[in-house]
């Protein structure tokens, strides 16, 4: 490792954060109105992914209920990543494909918003989650990259991150996600 490469590693992603704002700021102005006006008529968010979205799933989901920048009341959110017994029965019995797609169904309701993440947008349980959500009539919202995968053309807002680098893609996602957080954190409780 040398320094040269530490900033070129950064400019790159400083570089992605500059293609993501302009290819994609409509979708994430959607995507943050959609979230606040779920929890602002009474909703939760529910938020699924595999790996290292899961942890984003998981990181967003506390943002959210804990706190971004201010303490005030929690916003309801939940992240279909973190329950190990609930996960290992359901991939166990009735296959892997449906770990979030059941968590869907039991849990949510069509005045709710899931957040599927998925840097390929090709995972089977994730694809499944969005199909599940759509049967209730829910809102969807894709956090994706790699050109979208088959998850893009699923979700009611897709944002569709312009990179094929999963690390790159996940920093993104979470950057996104601080956005859409702050808005909801700023619009039910102010600055």
């Amino acid at each position: 490792m040398s320094c040269e490469w530490v900033k070129r590693t950064l400019k790159s992603g400083s570089d992605l954060y500059l293609r993501t704002a302009e290819e994609c700021c409509d979708g994430i102005e959607a995507a943050a109105e959609a979230v606040l006006r779920v929890l602002e008529n009474g909703g939760k968010v529910l938020l699924c992914g595999n790996g290292g979205s899961a942890a984003d799933a998981q990181h967003i989901a506390t943002e959210m209920t804990v706190k971004m920048r201010k303490v005030r009341a929690p916003m309801a959110a939940v992240a279909l990543t973190t329950n190990p017994s609930l996960l290992t029965a359901q991939a166990n019995d009735l296959g892997f494909d449906t770990v979030f797609s059941r968590q869907v169904a039991s849990l949510g309701s069509p005045k709710d918003i899931l957040v599927a993440i998925s840097t390929s947008g090709n995972s089977p349980n994730v694809l499944e989650a969005i199909k599940a959500a759509r049967e209730m009539n829910m809102k969807t919202i894709g956090l994706i990259g790699c050109g979208g995968g088959k998850l893009a053309p699923l979700c009611d807002i897709s944002i569709v991150v312009p990179s094929d680098e999963v690390q790159r893609i996940q920093e993104t996602h979470i950057a996104i996600a601080h956005m859409i957080c702050e808005h909801a954190e700023t619009g039910l409780y102010g600055e």
